[in-house]
């Protein structure tokens, strides 16, 4: 019976303790043993993976703002168009109205002979009707890398069809008066807002995104593993 457990103790090899080493039979170690798995290095893929994830997530946010901004614009702009539509085209009970001006300057020329303030206080407001649209149009777009002056000239004509079109669907309203310097100084009030907001806003937003590209991190080289750890896993043990 001793002996039986003896042998089968010798044939079976001894059970691995805690810390003694791992043996077979014929005393040969375990296969497994001579594997040992490599500890990721400091500096390797492991350590470039969060960079890698920080930056989806910055450009992610980033384009997501971009998003949010154009959804904004163009919410502003419908807001806008509706206030101005229920300014201009809303039915007024008068009891005369002038006859349409289709002549430039015209009423522009009648409102400056009144006297220098008399005009100002006349026109302003249809230079400030139409100006937010100098900010709200680029805004809507969305676009960053363009040139001034074709975002200018695209602003001004969107302003200047959409001044047009009012003054168009003012000859169907009652009460409402057609005046082509309309036309002239709500354009202008688009041009004057554009240019004073929105280069130096755009200028601001690409030095912005320059500086989280300059400090996006870059995953670091990885090199080849030695020619035994990659052959150890194809090793063999009999």
């Amino acid at each position: 019976m001793g002996r039986a457990q003896k042998g089968g103790r010798a044939g079976t090899g001894r059970l691995p303790g805690p810390d003694g080493p791992q043996r077979g039979m014929a005393g040969r170690p375990f296969p497994w043993r001579g594997i040992r798995p490599r500890r990721a290095q400091q500096g390797g893929t492991a350590a470039p993976a969060t960079g890698v994830l920080a930056s989806v997530q910055r450009h992610g946010s980033g384009d997501n703002a971009a998003l949010r901004m154009r959804a904004t614009g163009l919410l502003l702009l419908v807001a806008h168009l509706l206030i101005v539509g229920w300014l201009t085209l809303r039915p007024r009970t008068v009891p005369w109205v002038p006859a349409p001006n289709l002549q430039p300057l015209a009423s522009i020329s009648a409102e400056l002979a009144r006297g220098p303030w008399h005009a100002v206080q006349s026109l302003s407001g249809q230079v400030l009707l139409l100006a937010p649209l100098g900010v709200l149009l680029p805004m809507a777009a969305g676009r960053l890398d363009v040139s001034p002056l074709v975002s200018l000239t695209r602003t001004v004509f969107a302003g200047a069809m959409i001044a047009l079109a009012i003054e168009l669907l003012q000859t169907g309203v009652p009460g409402q008066v057609p005046d082509v310097d309309s036309v002239l100084l709500g354009t202008a009030g688009v041009a004057v807002a554009h240019l004073a907001v929105v280069p130096g806003y755009r200028y601001k937003l690409r030095r912005r995104r320059e500086r989280l590209r300059g400090t996006t991190p870059r995953i670091s080289r990885v090199g080849l593993a030695p020619q035994a750890d990659v052959l150890s896993g194809s090793r063999t043990y009999l």
